[in-house]
């Protein structure tokens, strides 16, 4: 059974981890687990907070009595890879997206997501631009996310999975576009209302 880690400085930066290691650590710092591979993840900062809550906020109104949820970071979701084990020992990959779509309610237990959200959307930041747009890309491709959003100040990619699972750019975005929501018919999100009055730092 893995150790309980209650300081983060107990890990090994090069090591490889478990979702069942990770159940065990007892510490404030939050990490992502990416193939076995341990991800510090930086507090957000004001204005990444306003955005993720404004999304949510029209995402949430417009899945009301719908089926599919909307969840915010944090919240873990588990991806199993090519592997499609399930056991706690087995999955390496727990990434904590800032937002996500989750339309198979069999997914969803009392530990967050199991398997890949219907829909992604990261918020970049100077510390996790790199992963968010390589990283984070190529796995959830692999995992065949339907949508991946990756949102900046400026500008709003939307990739969208096709018939070979493979994503491809639908468009890049401004802030004062409106946004179609792919996965479903009648759903957009004008940034003009996600980017307004935001705080210039």
């Amino acid at each position: 059974m893995p150790n309980i880690i209650t300081h983060i400085d107990q890990l090994d930066p090069n090591g490889t981890y478990t979702y069942a290691d990770y159940l065990m650590w007892q510490f404030q710092e939050r990490l992502e687990l990416i193939k076995g591979h341990i991800f510090k993840m930086a507090a957000p900062t004001a204005n990444h907070q306003r955005i993720s809550t404004r999304i949510v906020r029209e995402l949430a109104a417009y899945l009301r009595h719908k089926r599919c949820e909307v969840f915010a970071a944090p919240f873990d979701v588990r991806l199993i890879d090519f592997q499609k084990s399930t056991t706690d020992c087995e999955i390496r990959t727990v990434v904590q997206p800032d937002i996500c779509i989750v339309c198979d309610r069999n997914k969803l237990d009392r530990r967050g997501c199991l398997g890949a959200p219907d829909l992604i959307i990261e918020i970049l930041s100077h510390s996790t631009a790199k992963k968010d747009l390589k990283d984070k890309y190529a796995l959830y491709e692999e995992n065949q996310v339907k949508e991946y959003w990756i949102v900046d100040y400026n500008t709003t990619q939307v990739f969208d999975l096709d018939k070979a699972g493979k994503y491809q750019l639908r468009k890049i975005y401004s802030p004062d576009d409106e946004v179609p929501v792919g996965i479903f018919s009648d759903c957009i999100i004008n940034l003009t209302d996600i980017f307004e009055d935001l705080d210039d730092y």
